[in-house]
This record gives C-alpha cells, sequence and structure tokens, in this order.
C-alpha cells in the first residue's frame, strides 16, 4: 500500500508498507526497523511482538546512547529524561494490534516517554502524522507478517 507520493527526503518517511516489507524514504526494508524523523534506520532485533524486552524498547527509542539533562527538572521533565529523548515511541506490532507488558514500557513510561503499541498500519499513518507536525517521535516497526 503506497502511504504517499512524495516525502521529504531530509525527514524519514514511511512510503509504503505491504505483506513482508516496510518501505521508508521508498527503501524496502524486509524486518523489523526503528527510526526517528532524522538519523538512521536501524535493524531491530524483534520478530514478533513477544520478543520486545525492556532494553529493545530502550534500544529503539534511543536511550541506550541518550545522556540525562541534569537540568531537566527545571522545565517539568522527569529526572534521567535526556534532552533529547522521544515524545512518544510508536509499536507496529504487524497485522494486528498486540498489547506489551507493562513492565516493559514501564522504564520509558517513568521518564514521561509515552509508548502505543498498534498494527503496524496505524502506527507508520501515526508516525507520518506527528513526524511533519514537528513531533519528537520513534518508530519500532514489525513488517506485518513477521
Amino acid at each position: 500500500m503506497q502511504l504517499q507520493a512524495e516525502s521529504n527526503p531530509a525527514m524519514n518517511t514511511v512510503t509504503a508498507y505491504g505483506q513482508d516489507y516496510i518501505e521508508i524514504n521508498a527503501v524496502t526494508f524486509k524486518y523489523a526497523v526503528f527510526f526517528s524523523p532524522e538519523g538512521s534506520i536501524q535493524r531491530w532485533d524483534v520478530q514478533k511482538p513477544e520478543d520486545i524486552t525492556a532494553e529493545l524498547l530502550r534500544q529503539a527509542a534511543g536511550l541506550g546512547q541518550a545522556k540525562a539533562d541534569p537540568m531537566a527538572f527545571l522545565d517539568g521533565a522527569p529526572a534521567g529524561k535526556p534532552a533529547d529523548a522521544p515524545e512518544v515511541v510508536l509499536i507496529g506490532t504487524g497485522r494486528t494490534q498486540r498489547f506489551l507488558a507493562r513492565d516493559i514500557a514501564q522504564g520509558l513510561l517513568d521518564l514521561g516517554i509515552g509508548v502505543e503499541a498498534m498494527s503496524t498500519q496505524a502506527a507508520a499513518r501515526t508516525y507520518n502524522i506527528l513526524m511533519a507536525e514537528g513531533r519528537r517521535v520513534v518508530a519500532a516497526l514489525l513488517p506485518l507478517e513477521p
């Protein structure tokens, strides 16, 4: 399914998805990936929603390499939340929506980062909308049939 005819080459945009692929900036990926509007598209070592762990979710959110902002409390941000952390992480769980266990998402939720699990189609559309609005969003998408 084609999502949009044009994409901004400076921004990672989901341009299509199908039975066994996700297309970002007209490049086809036949495996799970995670990405934000800017930067590289990373392979995500997940074959099915049950494979998602708290550590893999942190990896997708980019929290492994991010440093906490020690002055974040002045802006009302939770302690330990990196200044460049996403506002929300969208998890595309394949053809159908599969909720994550609360303990998997709790670490991100404690930092004030939203975690939303939905079908890959819905996550792709939601990501494109939030990205176009200039929001700090990360998408972690599994193909429709992993």
